[in-house]
């Protein structure tokens, strides 16, 4: 069975319990970071936000943003009204920049491209059923172009395993940033939260996985202006037709 996302073999000396965490609420140090987030954003950047307000205050779902830029994190991050556990390509765990922000969130899984790791696969389940949000990437990887890659089976395989919803986000200008900045401007951000992705019951296979993983990313691309669509550009176009 096809999985995305691919976790470390490695033993965590002081691994963390994902189904006694209480997702109800940031830790303290959280909110003081998104405080100071949304600080910068407000000097550094002009936000549009959309659809954060249908987000439950309670109950797991797998949050599934676009990915096309390092600071698709923190702009997230600091939108998302919920808690999230995030996963992490595990080349960041050792960033000077990234590994800082990442140990100092707390709640990041790291993953590698390489043999599935059960017990880490196990935490992001035990996320989404203790009633969290995990932020999973359905691309996998950061997009080099700008626009949407052929989307992996990760997200509808947890959502599927653990009865949860799929909720798609997705995020653009902040690729632009430098370049607004260099030019003394505020850059333009928009996040758009789509609704919720409820999937049929029962155990899928991968034809299932794939099928309903096509779901979801041409939902991405309607949320999102053409020139971000990617691969998804010309189904979106015969779709509309």
């Amino acid at each position: 069975m096809p999985i995305a996302p691919t976790m470390p073999n490695t033993t965590d000396p002081s691994p963390i319990d994902y189904s006694r965490i209480d997702y109800s609420q940031w830790t303290l140090r959280q909110r003081v970071f998104r405080v100071f987030v949304l600080l910068i954003l407000r000097l550094f950047a002009k936000m549009k936000v959309e659809g954060a307000e249908h987000i439950p205050a309670s109950g797991g779902f797998v949050l599934a943003p676009n990915h096309i830029h390092l600071f698709d994190l923190p702009v997230i991050f600091a939108c998302v009204p919920r808690r999230t556990v995030v996963f992490a390509a595990d080349k960041w765990q050792n960033s000077l920049f990234f590994g800082w922000l990442l140990s100092f969130l707390g709640d990041a899984i790291y993953v590698h491209r390489g043999e599935p790791d059960r017990r880490a696969l196990s935490q992001a389940l035990d996320v989404l059923k203790a009633g969290g949000v995990l932020g999973l990437a359905p691309e996998g990887t950061r997009s080099r172009t700008g626009g949407l890659q052929e989307g992996r089976t990760g997200v509808v395989y947890l959502a599927n395993r653990s009865n949860t919803p799929i909720w798609p986000v997705v995020v653009f200008g902040q690729e632009k940033a430098f370049a607004c900045w260099l030019r003394l401007r505020r850059v333009p951000i928009y996040v758009r939260f789509g609704e919720a992705i409820h999937l049929p019951p029962g155990k899928y296979r991968a034809p299932d996985l794939e099928t309903h993983t096509d779901v979801l990313m041409m939902t991405l691309a309607r949320l999102l202006p053409p020139q971000y669509r990617g691969v998804y550009t010309d189904r979106f176009a015969e779709e509309e037709e």
